[in-house]
């Protein structure tokens, strides 16, 4: 009776331990977004919002200089009103710059994620594809900070999906 309890845990062991051996695969996400066309297009895209709001930024900012430079060189010849009221102005154009700004960094998010998330959802479906194909349990992405301290080259899974998602796969 003692050998065949033995017998069936050691069965039962070596049997859950081989249903429990499972594939794991990683991508690099960086990767796959630096070279897909689409990806490179719509980041294009969004350099050169970017690149027009950046620079009408520093055109508010060099005129609100100006006007601070000027101020300066009056200075001494305005009356106390004068010059409280003239800092007071140079003091909401500041703020107003600054809420620009910060207005078209939250744009630029926006901006981000809905230009981005289609290409990202086309990434996803590809990588679930290569996923099933390989039979693969799990995909980590080492672009992130998901703690890969090893990845065996044979696991990297990142340029089949590259390529899918190049010949246009879905």
């Amino acid at each position: 009776m003692k050998k065949f309890l033995f017998t069936a845990l050691v069965f039962t062991t070596a049997l859950f331990a081989q249903q429990s051996v499972q594939k794991i695969g990683y991508v690099n996400s960086e990767t796959i977004i630096k070279e897909l066309p689409e990806a490179k297009d719509s980041q294009a895209k969004l350099e050169s919002i970017l690149k027009g709001w950046q620079d009408e930024i520093e055109k508010k900012g060099a005129a609100l200089q100006a006007k601070y430079e000027e101020y300066q060189k009056q200075s001494n010849m305005l009356n106390e009103s004068s010059k409280q009221a003239k800092q007071k102005e140079l003091v909401d154009e500041e703020q107003k710059l600054n809420q620009y700004r910060q207005e078209k960094q939250q744009e630029l998010k926006v901006q981000q994620e809905k230009i981005m998330k289609p290409i990202q959802e086309k990434v996803f479906k590809a990588i679930a594809t290569i996923a099933k194909e390989q039979k693969l349990a799990f995909v980590l992405d080492r672009a992130t900070e998901v703690p890969v301290l090893y990845a065996d080259p044979q696991y990297d899974y990142t340029y089949k999906v590259l390529d899918m998602l190049k010949r246009g796969g879905k």
